[in-house]
């Protein structure tokens, strides 16, 4: 989120105000930026608009108590918060809004080398062509990369310092987790049948 750091008159405190009705400027301070913002806002980045016996975490549990039944949640991811859509009303957005850009449209096999990248990150070429037993095409790393799903890590050490690949914030999103963390354990995976056991 592109910050103005120019420190205009803000009241963080509002003083002036009984409890109740300061703790309710408060949240939808919170949801005035989780709304403006289209990536996750970090709580660091919230406490700048509250004041400083307010903790941001019970004011985004209150906030989500109140978006309780609503067409939107506030969801946890990639080390901060953000406002969306429910899952439950994704076909009805997909008919009648304009979201043919956010749509992911990931193959099976794309999801597939997305997941090893996750898991083996920062990965090369040469060591997804060693799990998967060919080569990945620069065609695919260049789609995984334009949807901003992946990203170059650091240099590999090896001869020729080829890139290696990692997972972006953007990933973190789109697959709603925290943190990488929070990836499917093998037992999960093999529970879900989505590996050999």
């Amino acid at each position: 989120m592109a910050k103005d750091h120019t420190d205009q008159a803000l009241d963080r405190e509002l003083e002036d105000l009984p409890q109740d009705l300061r703790w309710r400027e408060w949240m939808r301070r919170i949801e005035a930026v989780l709304f403006a913002s289209a990536s996750p806002v970090p709580r660091e980045e919230l406490a700048r608009v509250v004041g400083q016996g307010a903790s941001v975490d019970l004011l985004i549990d209150d906030l989500m108590a109140d978006l309780e039944g609503r067409s939107f949640e506030v969801a946890k991811v990639a080390g901060g918060w953000m406002l969306r859509t429910r899952p439950a009303y994704a076909t009805a957005i997909r008919m009648a809004a304009d979201v043919a850009d956010q749509d992911l449209d990931l193959r099976e096999y794309d999801v597939a080398v997305l997941a090893a990248i996750a898991y083996h990150q920062p990965i090369t070429r040469e060591g997804l062509k060693e799990i998967f037993g060919k080569e990945i095409s620069r065609d695919l790393i260049g789609r995984l990369h334009a949807r901003g799903l992946i990203g170059t890590g650091p240099r590999s050490p090896r001869r020729g310092a080829p890139y290696t690949y990692v997972t972006t914030e953007q990933f973190l999103v789109a697959f709603d987790l925290e943190s990488l963390q929070d990836l499917p354990d093998q037992e999960q995976l093999e529970d879900a049948g989505l590996t050999e056991t």
